[in-house]
Parts: C-alpha cells; sequence; structure tokens
C-alpha cells in the first residue's frame, strides 16, 4: 500500500496526538518556572486593565463593551500573567482567557526588536491565497498547558498557565508586542469583545503599562496599528488589512491612534 499523502490536517492531527498523549502521561506538568522575565507584575496588569475596559469603569472601546481577559507572555514565549477585568472569571467569556494567552503568544512571535506585527495586521495576509495561507496551523497550541490546574485559579497570581509555553496563532485583533526602551520584551493580548475592541484595549493597556516603545512595523505610521483597508472584493490593499466590526471601533482607534482608515472622523 503506499503511504497517505501529509497534508495540513494531518499535521494538525498529528500535533494534537502528540499533545493528548503528553497529558496521559504527564509530560510538561512540573513545576511550571518562567525562564525569562515577566515585564509585568500580576497587580500592575489587573489595574491596567480594569482601567481600560468600560465595563470596570474605564472608557468605552467601540464594541460591546464587555469585561476582559488579559494576557502577557515573557520573551521566551512562556505565559507569565493572567488577570481579568470583572468581578468573578466568568463575567467575562471563559474562552477567552486562552485566546488572550494565544494573542499573546502570536504578538511576541511574530515580533522582533526593529519591527513589530499584532495580530490585526495578520488577518488578510492568511486569507485563502494569500502569502501567509496556513500560518495559524504552524503553532499548535500546547494542550498540557491550557487544560492543566485547578479552575479556581484562572485569572490569579497563581493562574496554572504561568510558567508554561502556551503556543497557538491567532489573526484577528487583540494581541500587541510589548517593547520598552531597550527593545521587546514579551506579547499581551486580550479578548472578551470584538476583536476590533479588543484591539483598542490592548493598545490602551499597552500604553498604561509603559511598554509601548514600537520601532516600527506593517504601516510606517502607525507601526503595529489596526489597517481597515479591506474593500468590497475582499482583498487588502496593504496586504496587512482587517475588516471592520459592526460598532464604533475604528473611530475609537482613530482617536487612540491605534488604527489606519474605516474611521468617519478620518
Amino acid at each position: 500500500m503506499g503511504r497517505a499523502p501529509l497534508t495540513v490536517g494531518t499535521l494538525f492531527q498529528s500535533a494534537w496526538l502528540f499533545w493528548a498523549i503528553a497529558a496521559v502521561i504527564g509530560l510538561g506538568t512540573g513545576p511550571a518556572v518562567a525562564k525569562a522575565a515577566c515585564p509585568v507584575q500580576y497587580e500592575q496588569l489587573t489595574a491596567a486593565l480594569k482601567a481600560s475596559v468600560k465595563a470596570s469603569g474605564g472608557p468605552g472601546n467601540g464594541g460591546f463593551d464587555t469585561h476582559e481577559w488579559a494576557a502577557v507572555v515573557a520573551r521566551d514565549g512562556s505565559v507569565c500573567a493572567v488577570a481579568f477585568s470583572g468581578p468573578t472569571p466568568d463575567a467575562q467569556w471563559p474562552g477567552s482567557r486562552l485566546i488572550a494567552a494565544e494573542k499573546a503568544n502570536t504578538a511576541n512571535g511574530m515580533s522582533v526588536k526593529q519591527m513589530a506585527i499584532s495580530t490585526a495586521n495578520l488577518y488578510a495576509g492568511v486569507q485563502p491565497g494569500n502569502p501567509l495561507f496556513g500560518l495559524e496551523l504552524t503553532n499548535p497550541v500546547n494542550i498540557v498547558a491550557a487544560y492543566r490546574g485547578d479552575p479556581a485559579a484562572f485569572g490569579t497570581k497563581n493562574d496554572p498557565l504561568v510558567g508554561q509555553p502556551i503556543g497557538g496563532i491567532v489573526v484577528f485583533g487583540g494581541g500587541l508586542a510589548l517593547y520598552d526602551a531597550n527593545g521587546i520584551v514579551g506579547g499581551l493580548g486580550v479578548s472578551g469583545d470584538s476583536s476590533c475592541a479588543d484591539h483598542n484595549i490592548a493598545w490602551r493597556l499597552r500604553g498604561a503599562l509603559g511598554l509601548d516603545k514600537v520601532p516600527a512595523g506593517v504601516n510606517p505610521k502607525s507601526k503595529d496599528a489596526i489597517i481597515y483597508d479591506i474593500g468590497p472584493n475582499g482583498k487588502s490593499a496593504s496586504g496587512w488589512g482587517h475588516p471592520k466590526c459592526a460598532g464604533s471601533e475604528a473611530d475609537v482607534a482613530a482617536e487612540l491612534g491605534a488604527g489606519v482608515g474605516g474611521s468617519m472622523r478620518q
């Protein structure tokens, strides 16, 4: 019998199977110790997140204005802080905890010292027929890390994700690389609203943390800002575009300097 052809689907299934077996035999379930320095403290992240989300007393971001999850990865890709803005873990979408961590991983993993790429910048490139098609399958989620630990600790200083590499690639708004005066130090991801609002919240949050010293990006003027330039034909003029969402997210982005195009105010 001939050997079955290797496809993206079989690669994904193989990666999933690896992590499933790892979960059974206990691979990767040792003590969680981050190898790289975390660019923020848990308390800083929590306070800045609450101040950036309308539901917890902050400004509106143009979307649903719901509570949010936020996650930070160190430069080595290990999760080092996870927080939420609401009074309890289920006050924001439960599924957004992992999405936030994967957004942070994506922005960190796709950015370097001299140039940042946000998760919003990846949307157009991964569409069928475009140069980054299939990118989402290149770094599978670490299932062992994703589903380990006590759910009662989710979003606390002792969140089970802390110290673990999460993996995953997300290709819509809400993930930004973090830069101090010396260069890139990790990634930030937020989730729990529309993808466009998540980008605005991440932009506010990064600024509040003082980790917005971005040197350059795919847009010369606004660096790793979200780019609203997808036309009626579904094509992005720049190749780095993101669809508009249903609310006033593009207007808020224009006010923040977090977005290019798409706003009635531009």
